[in-house]
């Protein structure tokens, strides 16, 4: 047995992959070989369930109802929550905010903050951001008259440490924002490092970890973040839910981002306050049943073990390099020492949106195009990149397929 498959034996994936329903659906009338990971997981039954569970037995609103069911859905609702306390080592569930997704999470970081900024304070953004991790920055600064600057990346696809110290040197830093890992490059960012320049700078620190989170446990107390954000559907949980974290004294002062319903204290025509944390922050019916779903998909998830998940990914991530050098003309875009399974790349003379159809036609599913991260296409200066990313429920063997279909994808087009 090679190493890589006793790597992945260690998992036993064949039984993780029976956890998840629609891996054994077809596509094209092919055997689905799902490698568009980054863009949104696949869910166990623990998940489905969890959430079934919570729609027949026990659905209603939450925290106010004066009946059972209100009570086991406020328990249900409120035990997600401390799920995630554990999973992120928050120190309180205070500091643990439901929303929508890390979109939203760093939109209510952004306008929260806006009161801190003044014209010509500066906000530092990475190349290799997301889109919902520079666009919050640039609408707050035109309000605020506050400059969003970037901080390179080296042509390995690794955040430049030079760069970030030298804008750090500047008396207008306020605010770092900086993925954990990028879902383009599959880049892990030396995130305790960069926190830990900012702080010693007095600057604070926004992490989007919506790529982290299905691979490492972030701890944001070790960290020493002063917000975390991520998203419940690429962590094997439901979509419209996620989770912002934030440092208790900082969620105090800011300003909640909507307002209406839980968020409130008292209201009048006068005057109205604000309800405690979290829930400051929480307007309106909150995601119940999504909330349930995320729980469980983080108790599917440690369950397997940690240790266990990262080798078999890591094992994927080597043989796909390895099989690189049997597609001539292929180019992989990001090559930085730590990185999480994800392989985004071009091939002299197609196009990615035809690689991506035509992989789908032998069933297998990849992502196109500039995967909401303009700045860093452009900088790579191609306008897109084909990108698959693995999980810890894919296999050797659809590796191998998936560079067998690119071989195949190559010959049709050189006939």
């Amino acid at each position: 047995m090679t190493d890589l498959a006793a790597a992945q034996k260690t998992l036993d994936v064949n039984a993780v992959r029976r956890d998840f329903p629609i891996l054994a659906e077809t596509v094209n009338g092919k055997p689905l070989v799902y490698l568009d990971n980054g863009a949104s997981a696949q869910k166990p039954v623990a998940v489905l369930d969890a959430m079934e569970r919570y729609y027949r037995e026990c659905h209603s609103n939450v925290h106010r109802g004066a009946h059972t069911l209100g009570d086991r859905a406020t328990a249900a609702f409120e035990g997600a929550r401390e799920t995630v306390r554990r999973f992120i080592n928050a120190a309180s569930t205070r500091q643990v905010i439901w929303t929508r997704g890390t979109t939203e999470a760093i939109n209510t970081i952004a306008n929260g903050l806006a009161d801190r900024l003044q014209p010509g304070d500066e906000i530092l953004v990475s190349t290799m951001e997301h889109h919902a991790n520079i666009v919050p920055w640039q609408m707050v600064a035109q309000r605020t008259g506050a400059k969003v600057l970037p901080i390179q990346v080296t042509p390995q696809g690794e955040l430049d440490l030079d760069a970030l110290d030298s804008l750090l040197q500047s008396d207008r830093a306020r605010i770092l924002a900086v993925t954990h890992v990028s879902n383009v490059l599959g880049t892990v960012n030396p995130v305790r490092e960069l926190i830990a320049k900012a702080k010693a700078k007095g600057v604070l620190t926004v992490i989007d970890g919506a790529q982290a989170v299905p691979h490492y446990r972030p701890d944001v107390q070790a960290l020493d973040c002063d917000f975390y954000a991520f998203s419940g559907h690429k962590l094997f949980g439901p979509t419209g839910i996620g989770v912002l974290y934030g440092r208790e004294a900082l969620l105090e002062e800011m300003e909640p981002f909507m307002g209406g319903g839980e968020m409130i204290e008292r209201v009048s025509f006068e005057r109205t306050t604000w309800n405690t944390l979290p829930y400051k922050f929480e307007a309106g019916t909150p995601p119940i049943a999504e909330a349930v779903g995320l729980g469980a998909a983080i108790d599917y998830v440690e369950g397997l073990g940690r240790n266990a998940l990262e080798t078999a990914e890591q094992a994927l991530l080597q043989r796909a390099n390895e099989l690189v050098e049997t597609v001539p003309g292929m180019t992989v875009i990001g090559t930085a020492k730590e990185k999480v399974p994800v392989l985004s790349f071009k091939i002299d003379g197609l196009h990615p949106s035809d690689i991506g159809t035509l992989l789908d036609q032998q069933g297998i599913a990849i992502r196109t195009g500039h995967h909401c991260a303009m700045p860093l296409m452009e900088f790579f200066c191609v306008p897109g990149t084909a990108r698959a990313s693995f999980a810890f429920y894919n296999t050797l063997d659809e590796v191998e397929q998936f560079f067998a279909a690119l071989q195949k994808i190559q010959r049709l087009f050189a006939e």
